[in-house]
């Protein structure tokens, strides 16, 4: 007698999203025109800030990390022979695992740390000094930590270019890449220039941009292309949700913003559900936002998505896997292939997989 457990394992495995076959990356590689020259100017640069990132940028990052997903096995190796420090000082899976992922998909080698009483920094060795050893072991660092000045303090003394993976409450700009490269693929058209008014999007966020790096960095991103943005409303339960200026520097940028305090009344008028509660908060991770939960019963406007950059709590409930909101899984996928094509751009390889001569 063939038990129900065996016969799950003869079913063939399938995506829970919908999301994660190749169509929609191939649907928006050819969209996008190819344009290698603003790649080839993120050779040998830091990467730190997602205010370096202009829309040019942005969308030939997508457009070569669509190319990466919808054609793996075409692809040549290009980082064969380098070597990634991948410098995790902060606890992190997806980031990490992604990132090196996108390295070893790449050809690439790595030397990982994952735990940083393992270095010299347990015997008070400055970040300078490590800085300067990094220098002579690999060609280039992706760095994450809780501290919000530690990327910033090794940037003087290295040789090689640095990745910002979190970096405590301030920054996180490649996962922001991974959110917009999502929407990219859900909506390539939001992304060609000029948007029809009544196809513009209502981004909703639960979360805190002065509290949370993912915040903040989508929010730059998203700055990008207001032509795209009809409002961006964040909900949170606090009565401060912005840095001085930061507010300020969105609206320059072009992004309608709003701020409610309770989450359902809004729901059916968003378009992208951002959702987020974890803050990286002096040693420790600290929940935010109590009491803005979604779930199936939530009242989400029809064919609106979520995304959640994970690891996720009780905000986002799980019976919302097998339904057509969730773009959270295929946002996690499409972190290796944005990160592949950064990761390519930095280390100077755009001509092995683009036929462009090297700068």
């Amino acid at each position: 007698m063939v038990t129900s457990q065996q016969k799950q394992l003869r079913r063939p495995l399938q995506p829970k999203d919908g999301t994660a076959g190749i169509e929609r990356p191939k649907a928006l590689l050819e969209i996008l025109p190819e344009d290698p020259e603003p790649l080839l100017e993120l050779a040998s640069r830091h990467m730190v800030s997602s205010r370096q990132f202009d829309r040019a940028t942005l969308i030939q990052l997508f457009r070569l990390a669509a190319q990466y997903e919808s054609t793996p096995a075409l692809m040549h190796l290009p980082l064969a022979g380098k070597i990634l420090i991948s410098a995790f000082y902060e606890p992190s899976t997806r980031t990490r695992l992604s990132f090196e992922s996108a390295w070893h998909r790449l050809g690439g080698a790595i030397m990982s740390i994952t735990d940083p009483k393992s270095t010299g920094m347990a015997k008070g060795e400055s970040l300078a000094d490590i800085a300067e050893m990094f220098n002579n072991y690999g060609d280039v660092i992706v760095l994450r930590s809780s501290e919000g000045h530690a990327v910033y303090d090794m940037l003087d003394g290295l040789r090689i270019p640095i990745i910002n993976a979190g970096n405590g409450i301030d920054e996180h700009p490649t996962q922001a890449m991974a959110d917009l490269y999502a929407l990219a693929k859900w909506r390539p058209e939001l992304f060609q220039g000029e948007v029809n008014p009544e196809q513009r999007i209502r981004v909703g966020i639960i979360g805190v941009p002065s509290r949370m790096r993912t915040v903040r960095s989508l929010l730059l991103l998203l700055a990008r292309f207001p032509e795209a943005i009809r409002e961006v409303v964040i909900i949170s339960n606090e009565s401060e949700n912005f840095d001085a200026e930061q507010r300020e520097e969105l609206e320059r940028a072009g992004l309608t913003l709003r701020v409610v305090h309770e989450l359902d009344p809004v729901l059916p008028e968003l378009d992208v559900v951002y959702i987020n509660a974890i803050a990286w908060v002096g040693d420790s991770f600290e929940s935010l936002g109590a009491g803005l939960h979604l779930t199936r019963e939530s009242p989400l406007k029809p064919g609106a998505v979520i995304l959640h950059p994970l690891a996720r709590g009780n905000e986002l409930s799980t019976d919302l896997d097998d339904t057509p909101h969730n773009w959270y899984f295929a946002q996690a996928r499409g972190a290796v292939f944005i990160r592949m094509a950064l990761l390519t751009s930095v280390v100077r390889r755009i001509s092995a997989v683009m036929d462009t001569p090297d700068q």
